[in-house]
């Protein structure tokens, strides 16, 4: 555990994490509504993932 650090979070049914990876700095967005979830990398407008230094 500790990994990932949840730097971000809104909603309490349709729920929007965002967390990074604290090894490599990736940001990944989950998104939470109802029994429904996703969680995937976040990336920029060019489709590059977003990496916090």
């Amino acid at each position: 555990m500790g990994r990932f650090k949840k730097i971000y979070q809104q909603g309490t049914i349709d729920v929007i994490e965002i967390w990074v990876d604290t090894e490599t700095g990736v940001n990944y967005i989950f998104h939470r509504n109802g029994n429904a979830a996703g969680f995937t990398v976040l990336v920029d407008k060019d489709g590059k993932p977003v990496i916090t230094k």
